[in-house]
């Protein structure tokens, strides 16, 4: 059993990785006007810039062994496509005045997770999920009928982070070894864009370079934290952390970026949320009812 030394430095680990992904959009506002592709290619070069200091700083002997596996590298490069739609489109969403559907998506994304693992693993579904799934569905339905569009940011940010998830449940390699070899496929193009498009070179009345630079511990210090975290704390107790980000997100879109909150919103919030405790519930209980793991 973990000691409750090791817990509470989990705990604190988790709440810091998700506090920190809470606040992004600080940061990413922080860097206009450069658009959101540039955003995107700065964020690819940098963090593998910092990824690699990092492993040679740890002196990490990992990579060489996952590097010379084409099977997982094939396996990365879908990764990779996944958490590039997901930068990008969450970048745009902060970009063009869209937190509060930023926020929506990483709170359907556990439940879009729970689909995942049905239609993909074949997990069944109790009562309980069926219910809470019923009910987020059922918030995302009222928003599209609403706006007369499908909510495209909400559920491309969902999606892509669910399969993102799953895919990277599925192979065997570290965190940061899987990031710094994504980081790696997605260099090429994201250098090709900047050189053909923007340029290397900040505009006048952009931010400064070192602002920029930071996108690299940006990036990866939450994952290092989130890392750290899913050693020291059971996997169900960091779940109900990860409410955490998207609250911070929502709270920023209304109160710092004044997006309106309407009654619609409320309204798709209020079911997802409601779905969301019923599910949070149920996992903690059945985490709760479990045997201990005994001691290696």
């Amino acid at each position: 059993m973990l000691s409750p030394l090791h817990s509470r430095s989990g705990i604190a680990m988790g709440v810091a990785a998700y506090s920190l992904w809470g606040i992004l959009p600080l940061y990413l506002r922080a860097l206009h006007p450069l658009s959101a592709t540039s955003i995107l290619g700065m964020r690819i070069l940098w963090s593998l810039f910092f990824l690699a200091l990092l492993t040679v700083a740890l002196r990490s002997r990992s990579l060489l062994t996952v590097l010379r596996q084409p099977r997982l590298i094939v396996a990365l490069a879908g990764t990779s496509l996944l958490i590039a739609i997901n930068w990008l489109v969450y970048i745009y969403a902060v970009e063009t005045g869209h937190v509060m559907q930023a926020s929506l998506g990483y709170f359907i994304n556990p439940l879009i997770n729970v689909l995942l693992g049905v239609g993909i693993l074949r997990e069944r579904l109790g009562r309980t999920e069926i219910v809470a799934v019923a009910l987020a569905a059922t918030g995302v339905a009222i928003l599209a009928i609403w706006q007369q569009a499908v909510p495209v940011i909400p559920l491309t940010l969902a999606i892509s982070f669910g399969l993102y998830g799953l895919a990277r449940k599925m192979i065997p390699v570290g965190a940061s070894d899987g990031l710094l070899i994504e980081t790696m496929l997605l260099a090429p193009a994201a250098a090709i864009w900047l050189a053909t498009h923007q340029g290397f070179a900040l505009p006048a009345d952009g931010p400064p370079s070192w602002l920029v630079a930071a996108a690299g511990i940006v990036t990866t210090a939450p994952l290092l934290l989130f890392t750290g975290a899913a050693k020291r704390i059971r996997y169900a107790d960091l779940g109900l952390l990860q409410y955490i980000g998207p609250t911070l997100q929502l709270l920023l879109a209304i109160f710092a970026f004044g997006e309106p909150l309407r009654p619609i919103h409320m309204l798709t919030f209020a079911l997802i949320w409601s779905g969301l405790l019923i599910y949070a519930s149920a996992t903690w209980r059945r985490a709760r009812a479990a045997p201990p793991m005994p001691p290696e």
